[in-house]
């Protein structure tokens, strides 16, 4: 029989007697005619990896970067700003106070504005320097810029107000202004299809450029741009086929549903699975996502963390617009799953471009690459619960129906591919020994990767595992069992 269920997501619940699936490195993507082998519903596909480093820079961690109104590719490393040429030569633009932590960046045109919690730089686009801002009238240690409308926008920390830069200019005037409806304090700040995003602890509103005169700011509140959901971590925040994604909290909800903003309601994209993952971690305010486009599919991957920057949780949680499923993606460390080395995403020079949590690498992200710096990827999937009635099964085989004979040529991991196979015969709870097979070595397409002889059990889950770095496509599963009595 097909095994059901192959083709899915990462969601463990409560108790993994109940559902213990997990796809890790590998998303699924459904056959939009309807006419896929077998009638299988899709596949599951390997996650792009890691070239060797672009570029790395001099100082780390990369902690954010941003494409500029006139092409410039900026980096933050460590505690200095970079711009990064097209042939991946970076050049130090001047050195900030702090090393570590995310930093936002916003141009006008003219002028790229960098803040980093504690201090805001300006910099002319295209010089090689830049200037601290030192004016009284720079109200507060913002950690997030948004330009919108002629003005730089920044959040006061520890409060409801905002303020605003003179008009397309750096200089300030002092002009501010606060949350209308509630007094939690302000998270972040966003600006999407020239409307003014202010997410609360709590709440959140959504103001317009209603031309306000000095000394007020232009901004004025959208009547019925009131959101009784607030945001867990600033740099949650993004937009990702013109709608707003974020890590959410409010009294409801509690904290860790993530949302995506449809009109000005939002709307519950987590499941009960993640939402137990991410309420688990504890203190979820400082972390981060990154998003990307590849193959139709928009990705929002997110990196959970404390509020010292310390990563809560093992794994890297990505959710898939295109089929509305979550799947997780990990480094391989030492033999234990990590979360992924990307903390940075930008698209520029024709290239998906990545930085590294941990050090000061910038990599292309790519689907054609299949190790993440020469380090395997483990591509992993656990697979629903397998039971008849709670009858005896026996299983006699189990064949992973995939793309074979994508085998590297020449020597060396790869040239024949393997696959592992682990099962359970009590929920999850522990695991067989591993049994491997090949997965068909170069030209050899029409391999067959099957396992015999996997005994009896009135459950029984599959874990199927590959590392070799080669194409990853998994289509289906058929499972040669027989049935006996309760």
């Amino acid at each position: 029989m097909r095994f059901p269920g192959f083709i899915g997501p990462s969601y463990q619940l409560r108790s993994i007697n109940v559902d213990c699936q997990r796809c890790v490195n590998l998303y699924p993507e459904f056959d939009e005619t309807g006419l896929a082998k077998e009638k299988s519903i899709g596949s599951l596909i390997g996650t792009p990896g890691l070239s060797s480093p672009l570029v790395t820079l001099a100082t780390s961690p990369v902690r954010g970067h941003f494409v500029a109104s006139n092409g410039t590719f900026y980096v933050v490393s460590g505690n200095t700003l970079y711009t990064v040429s097209s042939s991946w030569v970076a050049t130090s633009v001047g050195t900030l106070n702090t090393a570590v932590g995310p930093v936002s960046m916003a141009d006008n045109g003219v002028s790229l504005m960098l803040v980093d919690g504690v201090n805001a730089w300006y910099s002319t686009l295209g010089s090689g320097s830049m200037t601290q801002v030192t004016s009284a009238n720079y109200l507060g240690a913002s950690n997030q810029v948004v330009y919108q409308d002629g003005v730089f926008i920044f959040l006061v920390p520890n409060s409801n107000e905002f303020f605003v830069s003179n008009q397309l200019d750096v200089t300030f005037s002092g002009y501010f202004d606060h949350k209308a409806s509630q007094p939690d304090n302000l998270i972040g700040i966003f600006s999407d299809h020239r409307n003014l995003w202010l997410f609360g602890a709590k709440t959140t509103e959504v103001w317009f450029d209603a031309g306000n005169p000095p000394p007020s700011t232009p901004f004025s509140l959208i009547q019925g741009g009131f959101i009784e959901t607030g945001c867990a971590s600033p740099f949650s925040i993004k937009r990702i086929d013109n709608k707003i994604f974020f890590v959410g909290q409010d009294d409801s909800h509690g904290i860790g549903t993530v949302f995506m903003i449809q009109g000005f309601q939002p709307a519950r994209i987590s499941t009960h699975a993640i939402e137990l993952a991410i309420q688990s971690y504890g203190d979820i305010s400082g972390t981060t996502a990154w998003n990307y486009q590849d193959g139709g599919h928009n990705f929002y991957c997110l990196n959970f963390k404390n509020s010292a920057g310390v990563s809560q949780g093992n794994t890297t949680w990505c959710y898939d617009l295109a089929t509305g499923l979550w799947h997780e993606r990990v480094f391989l460390s030492n033999g234990a799953f990590q979360r992924s080395l990307i903390e940075t995403h930008s698209y520029v020079f024709n290239t998906h471009v990545v930085g590294d949590y941990s050090s000061g690498n910038l990599y292309q992200l790519s689907s054609s690459i299949y190790s993440d710096n020469g380090a395997y990827i483990p591509r992993e999937r656990t697979f629903p619960h397998m039971n008849a009635d709670m009858k005896r099964m026996t299983c006699y085989s189990f064949q992973l129906d995939l793309e074979p004979g994508t085998g590297l040529d020449g020597s060396g991991q790869g040239t024949n591919p393997q696959a592992m196979l682990q099962f359970s015969d009590d929920g999850g709870h522990s695991w067989s020994n591993e049994k491997w097979t090949s997965v068909g070595a170069i030209g050899q397409t029409k391999f067959r990767a099957i396992w015999r002889r996997l005994g009896r059990s009135r459950d029984k889950i599959f874990k199927i595992r590959i590392t070799d770095p080669v194409k990853t496509v998994w289509i289906g599963a058929t499972l040669n069992e027989g049935v006996g009595y309760s």
